[in-house]
């Protein structure tokens, strides 16, 4: 990414999350709407934000929502922030955030067998 876009794309994390915050009106959309990253195509026409959803039973759901308030959104941050064409907003759920929910909870998994293991090898030697 050149600078511009990373700077288009910092702001329009930004404002799109106050956005969001602030309140969609679609019963559609549930839960904690996190922002985790955006990339915006180089000619900033387009821009994919990715969302994580909490909890996880609403995120298909609020994806729907999402997308169907994305014209909603896009007027929204247009009118905070100043650039000359908006890009179009196409959300998706970030998937890297849940895998990584997952090696987590399997480290601690494995640490909490390795204590029982260590406490029951103390207790028997």
């Amino acid at each position: 990414m050149t600078q511009r876009t990373e700077q288009v794309a910092a702001t329009l994390k930004r404002t799109i999350q106050d956005v969001i915050v602030r309140g969609i009106s679609d019963p559609r959309i549930k839960g904690l709407i996190t922002i985790t990253k955006i990339e915006v195509s180089p000619d900033l026409a387009d821009a994919t934000v990715f969302c994580s959803v909490l909890p996880t039973e609403h995120e298909e759901i609020t994806m729907h929502g999402l997308q169907s308030a994305s014209r909603w959104v896009r007027r929204k941050a247009a009118d905070k922030i100043r650039i000359r064409r908006m890009p179009k907003l196409h959300f998706r759920i970030d998937k890297k955030l849940r895998r990584e929910q997952d090696v987590m909870a399997s480290i601690e998994q494995a640490r909490i067998e390795d204590e029982t293991r260590a406490k029951k090898y103390k207790t028997e030697g």
